[in-house]
């Protein structure tokens, strides 16, 4: 950080970050970040859905985290909730599902049933 500018810009960076993670009206994205799905990945999982929501421009669309979900094996999970729809828990999630998540889940409204807890079992 060499300036005020640089100062600005990073806490432009951490608002919009916030902000991402507060909207609660919209769409829920649940990360469970307890400690086995932290050691599973759950972090570069949350990062990228803030990646990939940010990039989109998405608005409405909260990004959370929460404790453990019960199903360790599965981690790391996520749960997508859309207004008026029932939640959808995805397992084993990685960076690399994330966009294909967001595109067709969140933008378009039709999970992706290969990644979900029902496909797992």
């Amino acid at each position: 950080m060499k300036s005020l500018a640089d100062l600005e810009a990073i806490r432009k960076k951490t608002l919009d970050q916030v902000t991402l993670r507060k909207d609660e009206d919209g769409v829920r994205i649940i990360v469970g970040m307890a400690t086995c799905g932290i050691a599973a990945g759950a972090r570069p999982v949350m990062n990228a859905f803030m990646e990939e929501v940010a990039k989109r421009n998405l608005e409405h669309v909260a990004i959370t985290q929460t404790g453990c979900i019960g199903m360790c094996r599965l981690e790391p999970i996520v749960e997508v909730i859309l207004p008026d729809k029932e939640k959808v828990t995805y397992v084993k999630m990685s960076p690399e599902k994330v966009a294909k998540v967001v595109a067709e889940h969140i933008v378009n409204g039709n999970p992706v049933t290969e990644y979900t807890i029902g496909a797992a079992e």
